[in-house]
C-alpha cells in the first residue's frame, strides 16, 4: 500500500501561523477487503492492513464484478504522511456519503461511527495525528427492521427495500487544514422586501484554543457576475468551544433565482484576527428566491408555476452508487433536455454535484430521507425516529443553502394513515420546521384514495401533499384515475398537490416488448388528466432509467434491473423518451410553407405558442429566442436566424423569405429550435420539402431521432 506525502502540501499551504482552511483530496491510492467471518476487528485491522487487500480508488463500491451482490462487512484502508508543521494546525477528516454502517480508526484508535448511506460526516483527528498514519474503516450494508433504509416492513417483515444495497465508500473522501479558529459552516436564508432582499447569513464557529479570542467575522456577497454584491462585519469575542453569530446583509437590487434565470449568489465568510489577518474563510453558494403555496397553487417569485420532471436513482451498471461526475452530469443534462423543471429526486439524500446542478439549471427539487414502505411499528420505534432526525438534520445542514431545494420530504409509501405513521409525520415536520422554518414538509402518500376521511393520514398535517399513482398498474385500472384524483380533491380541499411518483413498471406487461408502449399510453393518456386539475401543481415520472433491485422483477428473478425508466440502465433511449420530452415543452412550434410559383417555396411561417396555467407544464417564459437554420439537400446552410421575446406570454406569429440562396435547391429542411435563456432547447420543430413532393412536417421528439 502506497504510503501517501502530504508534509510537502502542508509546508506550502501552512508556513507558520496557520491561515484559512485548506482541503485535500483522499480518493485515491486505498485497499480494500470484505470481511466475511466479521473477524477484522478481532484479528486487528484497524491497525495494520491485512494480507489479501485490493488497490481502488475513490468513490466506490464493492457491489460491482466478484463482490456483486455481497451483504456483509468489509474493510478500507490508507496510509498517509504528514508532519506536523505547526501547532495551531487543526485536521478534520470528511466522509462524503459511506454506505450504510461505519466505523473509523486513526492509528489504531476508534474515531467514532456514523449510521446512514447518504450524508456526509467528519471527525476531528488532530490529537490522534503521528508523523505517519494509518486509516481503517469498517462498513456494513446489511439491513434491518430499524435502519434507514430498512427492511419494508408495511408489506412483508422480510421485504428489502426497491433499489440496490451498494456497500462502500461512495462519495468523496477529504481532509480540512486549518486553524485553531475555524468557521465549521454557515446557514444562508434570504427575504425578498420593497426595497429589494435581506440575505441573513447564520456563520457557526469553532474555537479550540484555551483561551477566549477576539476577531471580526466579515461577511461578503458576490452576485452573479462574481462581484461584491454586500458585506458586513460583526466583531465578536470567542469563547473556547462553538459558536454562532447572525449577519444581515442587504441586497438592493437582487437577481433573483428562479427556472428559466437560475442566478447564484456566493457568500464568502473570512475570520479576521485582531493583527487584522485571516484565520479562516468559507464560501458558499446561495440564491435569492421566493417560493409560496397560495390558493393550491405554487409560485415561484410571485408567478404561478405547474412543473414536471422525472426521477432518477443514482446506480449504473459501470458506477453503483459510487457515481462519478461524469455519470451524474450525463444523466442530469439528459433529463435537462427531458424539459425536467421539479424531481424528488428519489428516495434519499443527493450527491453535492446533484444539488448544485440543479441549482445552476433552474430545477426545483424536493429531497427525502430512505424510509421507504415502513409499517406502523417502525414509524412508532423510538430508534427509528432518533435515526430520522439525525439524517434529516445531516441532509439540511449539508445542503440547506441550495435555492432549488423548496421542500424536504420525510418518508415515502409508509404507514401514515395510522396512529404511528401521523405521530411520526408530526414528530418530523416540527423537528425540521426547528432547523429550517422557511421550507414545506411533506411525505409521498400512495394511498390517499382508499382513505375514508382526511383526519385519518398524516397528509392532512403536512403543507402540501405528494401522491404517488400508478393507476392502470399496482393501483388499479387506469380508468380509476379520475375519480381517485376527484375523491383527493373532496377530502383536501385547501391541499395543493403534487404527483410525486407515475408510470409503468414493465412487469405489469405480458410481453417484455409490450411494456414501453403501455409506458406511452400511461403518459399520454394521464398527463392531461392531471393537467386539467387546477390544484395540480406539479407532476413527476417514475423514472429516469431502470435500476437494480430486488423487488419488481420477473417471475424467478431473485435480482436484476427495474423495467421502469425512459432509458434502460446503460441509458439507451426507448420510444417512451420522446413521448414524455415532446408532451413536456413549455411550449409548441408550427410552421409552414406558403408555396410561390412553380411550387417552391417563397417563405415559411412560424408560430409559437407557449403553454398556458391550463397546462401542465407552464412557466412564464421569459427571455426566450426562437432559432432557425434552413438547409438544402446536402445539408449547406442556406439561411439563419433568430428572434427575441422578452416575455413569451401569448403566440407570436412570424413570417420569413425563403431567400434567393436556396433558388435550385432539391430540397429543403427547416430547423426551428426555442431557447431557454440558459441555451438550453425548451421545444424543437423540423420542417422538409422536397422537390415535386408535399412538404413533410416532423416535431423533433417521437418523430425525429435526438439532436
Amino acid at each position: 500500500m502506497k504510503t501517501i506525502v502530504l508534509s510537502a502540501i502542508l509546508l506550502l499551504v501552512f508556513p507558520a501561523p496557520v491561515a484559512a482552511a485548506t482541503r485535500l483530496d483522499l480518493n485515491n491510492d486505498w485497499m480494500f477487503r470484505t470481511d466475511p467471518e466479521g473477524k477484522g476487528e478481532i484479528a486487528g485491522w484497524q491497525k495494520q492492513l491485512p494480507s489479501g487487500a485490493d488497490s481502488i480508488n475513490l468513490p466506490h463500491t464493492w457491489n460491482l464484478g466478484r463482490h456483486d451482490g455481497y451483504l456483509g462487512k468489509a474493510w478500507y484502508f490508507r496510509t498517509f504522511e504528514m508532519p506536523m508543521q505547526s501547532s495551531d494546525l487543526h485536521v478534520k477528516l470528511h466522509f462524503g456519503a459511506t454506505f450504510y454502517s461505519a466505523r473509523v480508526w486513526l492509528n489504531g484508535v476508534e474515531l467514532g461511527k456514523h449510521e446512514g448511506g447518504y450524508t456526509a460526516y467528519a471527525f476531528d483527528i488532530t490529537p490522534h495525528l503521528r508523523q505517519t498514519n494509518f486509516l481503517a474503516v469498517e462498513l456494513d450494508n446489511r439491513i434491518g427492521a430499524s435502519t434507514i433504509p430498512g427492511l419494508a416492513m408495511r408489506g412483508k417483515d422480510d421485504a428489502w427495500y426497491d433499489w440496490w444495497d451498494y456497500g462502500g465508500i461512495v462519495r468523496d473522501v477529504w481532509l480540512t487544514l486549518g486553524g485553531p479558529i475555524q468557521v465549521h459552516r454557515q446557514e444562508i436564508r434570504s427575504q425578498i422586501n420593497q426595497d429589494g432582499a435581506v440575505v441573513q447569513d447564520r456563520v457557526f464557529l469553532e474555537n479550540n484554543l484555551k483561551q477566549e479570542a477576539r476577531i471580526s467575522v466579515l461577511a461578503t456577497a458576490y452576485g452573479p457576475d462574481n462581484q461584491p454584491a454586500a458585506h458586513e462585519s460583526h466583531p465578536t469575542v470567542l469563547t473556547p468551544g462553538t459558536a454562532e453569530v447572525t449577519i444581515p446583509l442587504k441586497l438592493s437590487k437582487p437577481e433573483l433565482w428562479s427556472i428559466d434565470h437560475p442566478s447564484i449568489y456566493r457568500m464568502v465568510v473570512q475570520l479576521m484576527g485582531h493583527d487584522g489577518k485571516v484565520l479562516d474563510e468559507h464560501s458558499d453558494t446561495f440564491g435569492v428566491r421566493k417560493i409560496e403555496i397560495r390558493d393550491r397553487h405554487l409560485l415561484v417569485n410571485g408567478e404561478r408555476v405547474r412543473l414536471t420532471g422525472v426521477a432518477r436513482h443514482e446506480g449504473s451498471p459501470w458506477e453503483g452508487l459510487a457515481e462519478t461526475s461524469g455519470t451524474m452530469l450525463q444523466d442530469y443534462d439528459d433529463m435537462k433536455a427531458l424539459q425536467v423543471t421539479l424531481t424528488r429526486p428519489v428516495h434519499y439524500p443527493q450527491n453535492s454535484f446533484i444539488l448544485d446542478y440543479a441549482d445552476r439549471h433552474g430545477i426545483l427539487l424536493i429531497p427525502e430521507i430512505p424510509v421507504w414502505q415502513f409499517s406502523e411499528a417502525q414509524l412508532k420505534d423510538p430508534v427509528v425516529l432518533a435515526l430520522a432526525k439525525q439524517q434529516v438534520r445531516e441532509m439540511v445542514e449539508e445542503s440547506g443553502n441550495h435555492p432549488s431545494i423548496f421542500a424536504w420530504s420525510v418518508c415515502n409509501e409508509s404507514a401514515t394513515g395510522t396512529p404511528g405513521g401521523i405521530g411520526y409525520f408530526r414528530a418530523m415536520r416540527d423537528f425540521i420546521r426547528e432547523i429550517d422554518p422557511d421550507r414545506f414538509v411533506s411525505f409521498a402518500e400512495d394511498a390517499l384514495p382508499k382513505l375514508k376521511r382526511a383526519e385519518d393520514s398524516a397528509a392532512n398535517d403536512a403543507d402540501f401533499l405528494m401522491m404517488n399513482q400508478y393507476f392502470g398498474s399496482w393501483h388499479g385500472p387506469a380508468g380509476a384515475l379520475s375519480e381517485s384524483l376527484d375523491k383527493v380533491d373532496r377530502m383536501f380541499p385547501s391541499k395543493m398537490v403534487i404527483i410525486s411518483e407515475f408510470g409503468f413498471a414493465g412487469i405489469f406487461a405480458k410481453h417484455p416488448e409490450d411494456a414501453d408502449p403501455m409506458r406511452m399510453k400511461i403518459i399520454q393518456d394521464q398527463m392531461p388528466e392531471l393537467a386539467r386539475r387546477d390544484w395540480i401543481a406539479g407532476a413527476i415520472l417514475w423514472c429516469y432509467q431502470d435500476y437494480k433491485s430486488r423487488r419488481n422483477l420477473r417471475p424467478g428473478w431473485e435480482e436484476g434491473y427495474v423495467e421502469h425508466g425512459l432509458v434502460d440502465e446503460y441509458r439507451q433511449r426507448k420510444p417512451s423518451y420522446y413521448v414524455w420530452k415532446e408532451l413536456n415543452a413549455p411550449a409548441a412550434i408550427d410552421a409552414q410553407w406558403t408555396q410561390g410559383p412553380g411550387g417552391f417555396p417563397s417563405a415559411y411561417t412560424v408560430t409559437v405558442k407557449p403553454n398556458n396555467t391550463t397546462n401542465l407544464p407552464f412557466y412564464p417564459l421569459h427571455d426566450y429566442r426562437l432559432t432557425w437554420e434552413l438547409c438544402d439537400e446536402g445539408g449547406k446552410l442556406l439561411t439563419s436566424g433568430e428572434k427575441q421575446f422578452s416575455d413569451l406570454s401569448d403566440a407570436q406569429a412570424m413570417s420569413v423569405d425563403v431567400g434567393e440562396h436556396s433558388t435550385g435547391a432539391k430540397s429543403l429542411k427547416l430547423h426551428l429550435a426555442l431557447l431557454r435563456p440558459t441555451g438550453s432547447v425548451a421545444a424543437e420543430k423540423s420542417l422538409d420539402w422536397h422537390l415535386g413532393t408535399q412538404a413533410v412536417e416532423a416535431a423533433e421528439g417521437s418523430k425525429l431521432p435526438a439532436r
